[in-house]
């Protein structure tokens, strides 16, 4: 697999945020000519076997995967795993305990949104997930769409749910040498997730790359649904300065809420190293 690869290593099923099963991804990223897949859901591998099998029945070459909650500098900063043993202790165990606090954040966003007269919003986000210790945001956008909140996706954050809005509730998640080293002794390598989402100083964002460095993370994305054409300029020179490696990935959730589908992403630039070549011996 070369730089042309069509990869899409960034995705989420219905096992975390995503509308859409494993096997339904498998058969939508093979149609789309996806060459090679991973599904990544949130602090969650419990979908790997699923994905594994489906991708092998429709011919698909497959990375495990998983995108891990970290909390740097006070923000929040997702860092992908990708090529680990779903079924190793450390990272089983953290991926658990990060997991952990999700319900009762959850719930306390749900009293944040009945002061301002929504009722009934746990409830409501519950029924798009089934697990509390699974439930997000996109849950709760989910629930305040079909309810006629709002009209769409985008409303719901303008309006809720992000920092300063009703509804928004801090987290603490992992530190970020733990979600590396979780990662790489499984067996796989870390990449940091769409770096142009995160409203670091540039200083901050310095200090995130240097210390994810020093931690042992080996990639980033470059090529992502969130980046524009500059961020890839730019973090196309960061993968020089900090000799990592590039990544490509969708974060595709849903047909009707994803600007990006599954494999409909850009070219990575030709002189970059591409993450999966790190990685051949860990494909399925």
């Amino acid at each position: 697999m070369d730089i042309l690869t069509n990869a899409d290593l960034h995705c989420h099923s219905v096992v975390s945020d995503g509308t859409l099963t494993p096997e339904a991804l498998a058969e939508r990223a093979k149609a789309n000519g996806v060459e090679l897949w991973a599904l990544t859901d949130h602090d969650e591998m419990g979908g790997q076997e699923r994905a594994i099998a489906a991708a092998r029945a429709v011919g698909l070459p497959y990375l495990t995967g998983a995108e891990i909650s970290v909390t740097f500098l006070d923000l929040t900063v997702h860092i992908v795993g990708l090529g680990m043993d779903p079924d190793h202790p450390e990272l089983a165990a953290g991926l658990r305990a990060t997991r952990g606090g999700r319900e009762q954040r959850a719930r306390e966003m749900a009293d944040d949104l009945a002061r301002v007269g929504i009722k009934g919003a746990f409830e409501g986000a519950l029924r798009y997930v089934g697990n509390p210790d699974l439930i997000s945001r996109s849950h709760f956008a989910r629930h305040l769409v079909d309810t006629g909140v709002c009209k769409d996706i985008p409303e719901v954050f303008r309006k809720y749910l992000t920092e300063g809005k009703p509804g928004f509730v801090p987290h603490r998640w992992a530190r970020l040498g733990d979600a590396v080293r979780w990662i790489t002794g499984a067996g796989g390598v870390a990449v940091i997730a769409h770096p142009g989402r995160y409203a670091f100083t540039p200083t901050q964002e310095f200090a995130l790359f240097t210390e994810f460095k020093g931690h042992g993370g080996q990639a980033v994305e470059v090529v992502t649904g969130a980046h524009n054409a500059s961020d890839v300029v730019k973090y196309t020179g960061f993968c020089a300065e900090f000799d990592l490696a590039a990544s490509r990935g969708s974060d595709f959730h849903s047909p009707d809420e994803s600007h990006t589908d599954l494999g409909r992403l850009p070219d990575l630039p030709g002189h970059l190293t591409p993450v999966w070549s790190l990685l051949s011996s860990r494909v399925h």
